[in-house]
Parts: structure tokens; sequence; C-alpha cells
């Protein structure tokens, strides 16, 4: 398995680190000849939004990304990530997603909560994070809530956290990612 992080700009060398202690081969994507590479799936990390959306049009990746995840890709996407896919941004997945709604840097928090399909006592590090303000189809599942705030979803095979599973050592939230890759692989 190959698996695309999105390396423009933001916590994409956590990911990768994540990832290649499961055995994934990954590389990252900067300019439109890396995206040409075979993938398996896509991570958008964490970042500065506005940054990595200017970023993607500027080098031609944002229709690529657009149509690979739309014709069924499977997708991460965490914090700036969960902004990229929502309506107004790629608009691949049908939520309205509120850009920095924990405020500043020092509204950045740690908790654990309880993720549907992966358990309880999941950590789960915000930085600057958004949530999802509104859900926009019946085909978006939300997986994970804290203080009645929507910070975790899935959409077929895109997924979208608020917080960074990238910074915390519990795999699981990877597991969890990896078998769905697999089961889109065994589709196809």
């Amino acid at each position: 398995m190959t698996i695309a992080v999105l390396a423009l700009q933001g916590a994409f060398a956590e990911h990768q680190q994540m990832l290649q202690r499961l055995g994934v081969d990954t590389f990252q994507v900067r300019q439109l000849a890396d995206w040409q590479q075979h993938k398996d799936a896509l991570v958008l990390p964490g970042g500065e939004s506005t940054v990595q959306m200017r970023l993607l049009h500027n080098l031609g990746l944002y229709e690529p990304i657009r149509e690979a995840i739309l014709d069924g890709l499977p997708v991460v996407g965490t914090c700036a990530g969960m902004i990229l896919l929502s309506q107004g941004y790629l608009n691949t997945m049908s939520v309205r997603v509120l850009r920095n709604a924990y405020g500043r840097q020092l509204g950045s928090f740690h908790t654990v909560g309880s993720v549907a399909g992966m358990g309880s006592d999941i950590p789960m590090t915000f930085i600057r994070a958004p949530y999802v303000q509104q859900v926009l189809s019946p085909d978006v599942e939300i997986l994970a809530q804290v203080d009645s705030r929507v910070v975790a979803v899935r959409q077929g095979r895109q997924f979208a956290t608020a917080f960074h599973p990238e910074l915390d050592d519990d795999l699981r939230f990877y597991f969890h990612f990896l078998a769905s890759v697999t089961n889109a692989a065994g589709e196809q």
C-alpha cells in the first residue's frame, strides 16, 4: 500500500511517520509530477487551509486531487485537511466547517473521546481547530463529538477530523483508515 501525503505546508511529516510505523509506504506531493505516482490513498494534513488552497491552485493540483477524491480515492483530512474537503474548498464532503472555531493558538487543547468504529479514550489534540458547523447530507456519518460539536466525520471513502491523530502515539485512527483503504482496493 502506498499513500500520498500533501506536503505543501503543515504537519505532513508527522502523518508519514505514523504511517511508516505501520509499514505503509508514503510519498510527498509537492507538485503535479509527484501527484502522477501510484497511490492507494491521500492524506491532507493540518496547517493553514488558506495557504494550502492557494498552493493547490497555483501548482495545478486542485482539479486532479478533487477529481481523484470524487472518483473514490480514499482520503483523510485532519484540521486544515478537514476544511479543504468541505464546502467552499474542494467541495468533496457535504459539510460546512467553521475555521479556527476554538480560537487562537491559546485555545488549543487535548482531550480523549470516543470515535465510532475506533473505540473510546482516543487522544484528540486540537490546534486552532475547526469543527463541522453543518452536515448537508444523510451520507455524512458523524464519528465523534466533543462538547456537542462535530469533530470527526466520514462520507464514503473520505474521513475528516478537527483533531490531529498524527500528534499522539495512538495508532487506532490509522488502523481504521488503512482498513477502509484495503476495503476500497478490494471493491475495485
